[in-house]
């Protein structure tokens, strides 16, 4: 008889702690700061959660299943704002759970500089910070062929 060992599978926490392990994450307000001298806030909240609680004015709308794709400068559906592995990206969820996550995906692709918002938009609201009345979400950015050909 041959033995077989099984590994244990990682908890959602163990991921979480692994990926915020290479972060520097950031507060609503140094995320703000930051964003004043060129670095990029991604928020990837649901439609259904910017029509709720509103948007964050400068963001670029990014949905969390489109992260990767949108900001790899070499995609071809990356967004204008992806144009070298050099960009600030700060992603920003709900509550800095998922944008962890985001963050440790787009560091795993080379873009060494993201980060995410520590609490994420609901820290960003009760920090005082801007934010758009709820009702009409802004929509997600596209990728830039699809930008070029709707000109």
């Amino acid at each position: 008889m041959v033995a077989t060992f099984r590994a244990v599978a990682p908890t959602i926490d163990d991921l979480i702690a692994s990926a915020r392990s290479g972060l520097r994450r950031v507060t609503p307000a140094q995320a703000a700061t930051a964003m004043g001298r060129g670095a990029i806030l991604i928020d990837t909240r649901p439609e259904w959660q910017r029509r709720a609680d509103g948007d964050i004015p400068g963001a670029v709308i990014i949905e969390r299943n489109h992260l990767e794709w949108r900001c790899d400068p070499r995609c071809a559906a990356r967004v204008p704002e992806a144009s070298s592995h050099d960009v600030a990206w700060i992603i920003c969820c709900d509550e800095g759970w998922s944008s962890s996550l985001g963050a440790a995906s787009l560091q795993a692709l080379g873009l060494s500089g993201a980060t995410d918002v520590i609490g994420g938009f609901r820290a960003w609201r009760a920090a005082g910070l801007p934010v758009t009345p709820p009702g009409k979400p802004g929509l997600p950015r596209l990728p830039s062929r699809l930008v070029v050909a709707a000109q």
